[in-house]
């Protein structure tokens, strides 16, 4: 008895895109629409007080206790060098799983607001312009247009595992 080996198309027989997709949360920062990988986020929470950390960055505001897991919490508009801005009833901090040097760790992130979710294909994702040394964008994991919109996906492990904040191991 001899088998055939047969391709699938799966865009025909079963429905399904051959474009990945990945999906994003996007967020709101000075007015920018920012996205981080769906898949990372463990919860999205309103801003809380936070116990501080000394001889932190100053874009690290402390931490907070979630179910017993201790989690550094990062103010990116800070992070990103932009103007201050006081928290409010829609601030709220995006809690995600980060993955660096072999290990997981859990972070927040501290944003204006939510804005999305959006199915992005990967081929539409275009790198980062090279702004050359003087601004850093290896945190950027590229660029998408949805909607009309300019979305500036942002690689969480790279953003989130910079020196500094190794005063937190």
């Amino acid at each position: 008895m001899t088998t055939t080996a047969q391709a699938v198309d799966l865009q025909t027989d079963y429905g399904v895109s051959a474009d990945v997709e990945n999906q994003y949360l996007t967020f709101i920062l000075n007015d920018e629409e920012y996205g981080v990988d769906i898949l990372r986020v463990q919860e999205i929470r309103g801003w809380e007080s936070v116990t501080s950390v000394p001889n932190a960055p100053e874009y690290l505001k402390g931490v907070i206790n979630i179910r017993g897991t201790i989690v550094p919490i990062v103010d990116l508009r800070m992070r990103f060098g932009m103007d201050n801005l006081e928290y409010g009833p829609i601030t709220v901090v995006i809690v995600l799983k980060v993955i660096g040097d072999n290990r997981e760790r859990v972070m927040g992130i501290v944003v204006d607001t939510v804005s999305d979710t959006y199915d992005v294909p990967e081929d539409s994702i275009k790198p980062a312009p090279d702004f050359g040394d003087k601004i850093e964008v290896a945190f950027v994991k590229g660029l998408a247009t949805v909607n009309e919109k300019m979305l500036i996906l942002l690689d969480i492990d790279k953003l989130l595992n910079s020196g500094e904040l190794n005063i937190l191991d």
